[in-house]
């Protein structure tokens, strides 16, 4: 993770592109959180599953399933267009 500056860049950098964004409030699992997931464990962190890290994943916004319509979808994705990722 030193290679990417600091945790939060490394994190940042397994954000899933638009096109490949989990279908809202169906997904346990994405193919970024099951990438972060190796990663993690090729690094030696324990208990990181992808359905664990999906679910940090949804916690930190790297991951938005809310429903479309739904109020607060719509208020992560304005937060989301203006935030500055790490790195």
């Amino acid at each position: 993770m030193r290679e990417q500056g600091s945790l939060a860049a490394y994190l940042w950098r397994f954000e899933p592109r638009p096109q490949d964004r989990a279908s809202p409030q169906t997904a346990s699992t994405s193919p970024a959180s099951i990438a972060l997931s190796k990663d993690l464990k090729k690094r030696g962190w324990k208990f990181v599953g992808p359905t664990t890290v999906f679910a940090f994943m949804q916690a930190m916004g790297l991951i938005n399933d809310h429903a479309e319509g739904c109020v607060v979808r719509e208020e992560v994705e304005r937060a989301r267009g203006v935030f500055r990722r790490p790195g």
